[in-house]
């Protein structure tokens, strides 16, 4: 019987259902195919994107959540995580001319030291400094199957000689380094291997949550590939080590030897490089995110070293206080306490007591995001920069600059024999600056009034203030002079607060004091 007829749907034979329709979705398929591969390869990866793997094939969706164990993601994982052994050779003065034997407190602060090396030394003369080989440990993974290694920069620094252990084969390699940036604290070594190597795969740490788990592979202890799992406890953490802090802080355990190790979501990505732990603390680990190395490392791979943007501004945190004293309702931003004359901001036209609240079209929510987000900006290109200006909005192009190396500036040391008594309200005396003055702390000119003494427990005291540093303003008024100092603070009877720009150094900064009543 023939099948009945349903709807107005008509009857097709089997036959011509084998074998056009077959035939029809097989051409599809391939068009599809051609088409999809055409639409992907478009867009030709840049030099960055041929260095590192930034994908996450193969990874099931649910392994963002925390398995039943790590034993996979750990098996996984742990090939492409090396051991780094460095020998480095230091010299030390021995305090005994026998270097088997040491004084009674070791050491080079020996209190017996200068008199036991003369006492044994005929010439009366200090021994000659030795040269001792220290060695240390850390960790690093691969980036690139061509044997290029990530690791910390305190892990290689000063190194004279640099082996590199795979975890897999256990076999040792002598390296070299390609490129190293000690303030971001990394360093991208390499080595010759006879053949490809399992690379990692880059992830994206500004997606990591509190909370997250994640998973950090070293070598702690010099004891061989550990795996330590935790979660995420915080982002964002400034822990003083360097201009560009922004740890992510983890309770994985990172102990020494697991520096320059990576930390890997659940997906198998490395977010972050082991980098700090603190001291004494128990689950409290940091490690730098992936994504402020990205910015650099092709830099690394190819220069061997970091341009950075610069727009020479110095800049402080803007407290609830100083807020309010420039009238803001809120205390987000970076507040420029300093524009350095001819650099990029300068000739945009900064200004000193600007607050930058956009960078680029990244909001500046506080101080330390404007380091970041400046450095990582290619040096040449023109960025908008919101700042408000006596509680205005303004937008200002500025062409970044590249950063140079900071120079180091020493205090100078202010004393004179007549100093006049501290003022009840601030807890501070004053004085004008004299030519010999100006140039015993490296001013461009007098104008100002520098600090002479400090009450410990004063509004100044408190806010840190100290001597020798030079007031520049109070309130927003230009202070050239002893007699516009003295005008300025006859105007704060009814204040109940005072707002000063202060130079220190080769920096300004603004503090805002609480004014006792006379």
């Amino acid at each position: 019987m023939e099948p009945k007829k349903t709807g107005s749907c008509p009857r097709v034979s089997k036959a011509g259902v084998g074998v056009k329709t077959v035939i029809i979705i097989a051409v599809i398929s391939v068009l599809a195919g051609i088409l999809l591969t055409a639409k992907l390869d478009m867009t030709n990866p840049g030099a960055a994107q041929s260095f590192w793997k930034e994908s996450g094939e193969g990874v099931p969706p649910q392994a963002s959540i925390r398995p039943d164990s790590f034993v996979d993601i750990a098996k996984r994982l742990s090939p492409s995580v090396v051991n780094i052994s460095t020998t480095q050779t230091i010299k030390e003065r021995p305090i005994f001319p026998f270097p088997e034997f040491r004084g009674p407190f070791g050491g080079q602060d020996d209190f017996f030291g200068d008199d036991f090396n003369k006492f044994f030394n005929n010439d009366q003369q200090p021994l000659p400094p030795r040269e001792m080989k220290r060695q240390s440990l850390g960790s690093g993974f691969i980036i690139n199957k061509d044997g290029y290694i990530l690791t910390n920069f305190h892990v290689i620094e000063n190194a004279t000689e640099i082996m590199v252990t795979l975890s897999e084969h256990k076999k040792d390699y002598r390296a070299k380094v390609v490129g190293q940036d000690p303030k971001l604290d990394i360093a991208l070594i390499k080595i010759n291997a006879d053949a490809d190597l399992p690379a990692v795969t880059i992830g994206n740490s500004d997606d990591l949550l509190i909370g997250e788990w994640v998973v950090a592979i070293g070598n702690p202890f010099g004891l061989g590939g550990t795996v330590t799992a935790g979660i995420v406890s915080q982002k964002g953490r400034v822990i003083g080590a360097g201009p560009y802090d922004n740890f992510i802080q983890t309770d994985a355990s990172i102990n020494p030897g697991n520096s320059g190790g990576p930390l890997f979501n659940m997906r198998g990505q490395v977010v972050g490089i082991n980098t700090a732990i603190v001291a004494g603390g128990q689950g409290i680990g940091f490690a730098t995110p992936i994504n402020m190395v990205k910015d650099v490392l092709v830099q690394l791979k190819e220069k061997g070293r970091i341009t950075r943007g610069w727009i020479g501004v110095g800049i402080q945190e803007l407290t609830p206080e100083l807020a309010k004293s420039f009238g803001l309702k809120d205390a987000e931003g970076a507040l420029i306490s300093s524009v350095n004359p001819g650099d990029p901001a300068d000739a945009a036209g900064l200004k000193q007591g600007d607050i930058i609240i956009s960078f680029d079209n990244k909001k500046i929510t506080e101080m330390n995001d404007l380091p970041r987000i400046v450095a990582s900006t290619a040096p040449g290109k023109g960025v908008p920069v919101v700042i408000l200006r006596d509680g205005q909005e303004k937008t200002i192009t500025v062409k970044v600059g590249a950063k140079s190396d900071e120079e180091a500036f020493a205090e100078a040391d202010t004393q004179s024999e007549k100093e006049p008594k501290p003022d009840k309200r601030l807890g501070i005396s004053v004085q004008s600056i004299t030519q010999e003055m100006a140039k015993k702390l490296g001013l461009p000119d007098t104008e100002g009034v520098v600090i002479m003494s400090v009450k410990p427990d004063s509004p100044a005291g408190l806010a840190t203030l100290r001597r020798g540093d030079v007031i520049k303003e109070v309130n927003r008024r230009p202070v050239r002079n002893l007699s516009e100092y003295k005008k300025a603070m006859a105007a704060l009877n009814k204040k109940e607060s005072v707002l000063l720009l202060i130079k220190r150094g080769n920096s300004t900064i603004y503090v805002i004091l609480t004014v006792k009543e006379k």
